[in-house]
């Protein structure tokens, strides 16, 4: 869905963080009380009858939205982190980078196989951190699993959608 009031305030960075990368800076959506509504309103109209018990943020713009979304559908929040950034006992991921491996991780006791999961997170590329969020979240084998971005990216060559399994649904309130 494109919505002419998020495009509006959407700002593009040219060359950030490297030279022929368009950067897509969601912080100009959160600034704007009347975004944040918007974007709230859209994802609450996708998920209201999902039954949705958990609301996984990514690190660390995931986090926004995430826990703005759980409170208007009842749901808990979740936090995945890097690695040391949760005090209690967790589960890890890893996965490849362009530049290298990384790892994201869980609590241990944050999900159970009642919940249905909804892991959001800001803008949508190749998919690598939310594939590996998703892979992470399924190791606690809940009832369903639905997988929400902001913003995806479909003209610079990005097919990141197309890595989900096919039983898991892909949201996007915003495609560039």
């Amino acid at each position: 869905m494109n919505n002419k009031l998020l495009m509006d305030n959407l700002r593009c960075i040219p060359d950030f963080p490297v030279k022929g990368v368009n950067f897509r800076d969601v912080t100009t959506l959160f600034k704007s009380g009347e975004c944040l509504q918007e974007m709230i309103d859209e994802l609450y109209e996708i998920y209201k009858d999902k039954g949705i018990t958990k609301v996984v943020g990514i690190e660390s713009r995931g986090f926004v939205m995430a826990s703005a979304l759980a409170v208007r559908l009842g749901a808990g929040v979740i936090l995945c982190r890097k690695p040391g950034k949760l005090p209690s006992e967790t589960i890890q991921e890893s996965y490849e980078k362009e530049y290298g491996t990384d790892t994201i991780e869980i609590h241990k006791d944050a999900i159970t196989t009642d919940d249905v999961v909804l892991l959001h997170d800001d803008l949508l590329a190749t998919g690598g951190t939310m594939k590996a969020a998703c892979n992470l979240v399924k190791k606690f084998n809940p009832k369903k699993v639905y997988i929400n971005f902001i913003i995806e990216l479909v003209n610079e060559g990005f097919e990141g959608r197309n890595i989900f399994d096919d039983d898991i649904e892909v949201s996007t309130l915003i495609q560039v």
